[in-house]
C-alpha cells in the first residue's frame, strides 16, 4: 500500500495514449518540491508489444488498483486519453478528493473516443493505433527540441480497443473536478477542451501545447498546487 509521506497530500498522475509514466519525469520533481507525494501508473493499453490488447476497462482496473493502494485522500491528474479510464475508475473510489483533467477527455456515460470521431476512426477489439504523425509538432510543439525528440522516441502504439470501449461509470458527476485548457494544443483543439470543461466545477488555462508537463512543468505544478490548496 502506498501512503502519503509525513502527511503530504497524494497525487496520482495518469498519462495519455501512446505515452507511459516516463512522460512525468520533469514534472514529478516540481510537485515533490511543493509538498506532494507523487504516484504514477502505467496504462497497459499503450504498449510496444503487438500481442498486448488491453482496453479502456483494463486501464481503469489498473487505475482503481492504484487508488485502492493509496492510504488517505488523493488528487488525480488525468492527461488526454487518461481522462477516460480515470472517469471510469474513480466513480466508485472512496478516497478521491478531486480529478484534474489536463487537456483531457471528460466524457459522459456511453461515450468512447471512437464514438466522438464521427466515423473517422475505426472501432474494434483488436489492432493498434500507430503514433500520430509529426508528434514533435502536434504533441510536443512547445517543448524544447531535445526533450521533444526524446519523448517522440519513447512513444508506443495504442490499442484500438481502448478507444472503442464506452464509459459505464462517470466519476465527475459525484467527485469534484477541475479542467486545465491548453491554449496552444494542436492535437486536442482548445474549443473542444472548453466544451468539456463545462462539466467541471472550475476551469483554468495555460498558454501551452498538449504537454505542459514537459514544456512548463513548474507552471503546471504551481497551478495544481494552488488549485488543491496545498
Amino acid at each position: 500500500m502506498t501512503t502519503a509521506v509525513h502527511g503530504k497530500p497524494a497525487i496520482l498522475l495518469v498519462h495519455g495514449a501512446w505515452h507511459g509514466a516516463w512522460c512525468w519525469e520533469k514534472f514529478v520533481p516540481e510537485l515533490t518540491a511543493r509538498g506532494w507525494h507523487v504516484v504514477t501508473v502505467e496504462l497497459p493499453s499503450a504498449s510496444a508489444d503487438p500481442e498486448d490488447n488491453a482496453g479502456m476497462y483494463d486501464d481503469a482496473r489498473v487505475v482503481r488498483t492504484c487508488l485502492d493502494g493509496i492510504e488517505g485522500r488523493v488528487t488525480v491528474l488525468a492527461h488526454s486519453y487518461g481522462g477516460v479510464p480515470v472517469t471510469q475508475a474513480a466513480a466508485s473510489a472512496t478516497n478521491v478528493d478531486r480529478i484534474v483533467y489536463l487537456s483531457a477527455f471528460q466524457l459522459d456515460e456511453g461515450d468512447s473516443l471512437v464514438g466522438l470521431s464521427e466515423g473517422q476512426m475505426q472501432s474494434g477489439d483488436t489492432g493498434t493505433l500507430p503514433v500520430p504523425d509529426e508528434p514533435a509538432k502536434h504533441l510536443f510543439g512547445d517543448v524544447p527540441a531535445e526533450d521533444a525528440a526524446g519523448a517522440t522516441r519513447r512513444l508506443v502504439p495504442q490499442s484500438l480497443k481502448s478507444f472503442s470501449e464506452p464509459l459505464t461509470a462517470v466519476a465527475w458527476k459525484t467527485v469534484p473536478s477541475s479542467y486545465i485548457v491548453c491554449e496552444q494544443d494542436e492535437i486536442l483543439p482548445p474549443a473542444f477542451q472548453e466544451a468539456m470543461s463545462a462539466r467541471s466545477e472550475r476551469s483554468y488555462r495555460l498558454p501551452s501545447g498538449h504537454s505542459p508537463f514537459l514544456s512548463m512543468p513548474a507552471e503546471l505544478a504551481e497551478l495544481i498546487t494552488d488549485e488543491a490548496g496545498v
